[in-house]
């Protein structure tokens, strides 16, 4: 237990430390958030009514609605960042030695998702920090609950950016890839717009949206913020974190995954 908690410490340490001499990274992860809340979020606000749906019990503005989404596409976008570092590091060779050491991958693994997670989990209160100076303000206590499910959230996009990682082989295709990932779960989601809106255009665009694992992570997160649970959104995001993780196993195991196809 001490090793895995050693390696657990180092690698988040190493993944503090590259994010803090990468202030570009820090900078355009709230930039990109608070474009949408300041300029799209006004020109939607006029074409885009809201009824009062669950967690809300009143009406609300098109700014309050977003800002739960707009802390799944920090996540979101950090998670596939991270899991960037991933493939450079395979090409360096740093990330052969890394998994060739006598703990297990599963744990090493967890160690690099987590250690992105707790940075992704900091920007997300920043970017919360910021909006209420703007005015969006969240129920007290919704802060602290929205800890567990952004921490969850967090995780299950992490996975799935490291299982996406073991089927790139050169840095320079990472982009395209993940652009075949992050636009359609971000916009295919409740993330800038209720369920019910999607299904007035499009009963079909509307479950594809219900089934996206990003949907149910904003929604974890949505329902956290105003201090209730949403047991649904918890079990699929669950589900799809350990899916992932899954995928991220088999992808880097030596004996089908990434080490036999670099050796």
């Amino acid at each position: 237990m001490r090793r895995l908690l050693i390696a657990l410490g180092a690698i988040t340490t190493r993944e503090a430390l590259r994010f803090a001499q990468q202030r570009s990274r820090f900078i355009s992860a709230l930039v990109r958030p608070l474009i949408w809340l300041v300029v799209f979020a006004a020109g939607f606000r006029a074409a885009l009514g809201l009824s009062i749906i669950a967690p809300y019990q009143t009406y609300i503005t098109y700014e309050t609605y977003i800002v739960p989404g707009l802390c799944g596409m920090i996540l979101l976008f950090n998670g596939m960042q991270s899991s960037l570092s991933l493939v450079y590091d395979r090409e360096m060779g740093s990330m052969r030695l890394l998994l060739t050491s006598p703990l297990p991958r599963w744990w090493l693994l967890l160690c690099k998702i987590l250690a992105g997670t707790v940075v992704s989990v900091l920007q997300c209160y920043a970017f919360l920090g910021i909006a209420a100076l703007m005015g969006i303000v969240m129920p007290g206590w919704g802060y602290v609950y929205a800890f567990p499910a952004l921490v969850l959230g967090g995780v299950m996009l992490g996975a799935l950016g490291v299982a996406l990682s073991s089927l790139i082989r050169q840095l320079e295709n990472f982009a395209g890839v993940m652009n075949f990932v992050i636009f359609p779960m971000f916009f295919m989601s409740s993330a800038l717009y209720p369920l019910w809106r999607m299904a007035e255009s499009s009963a079909l665009l509307r479950d594809i949206c219900a089934v996206n694992p990003f949907t149910h992570a904003v929604e974890l997160i949505r329902f956290a913020l105003y201090g209730q649970f949403n047991g649904m959104a918890l079990l699929w995001t669950m589900l799809a974190a350990t899916g992932f993780m899954v995928l991220a196993l088999w992808g880097y195991d030596p004996g089908r995954g990434l080490l036999r196809r670099k050796g």
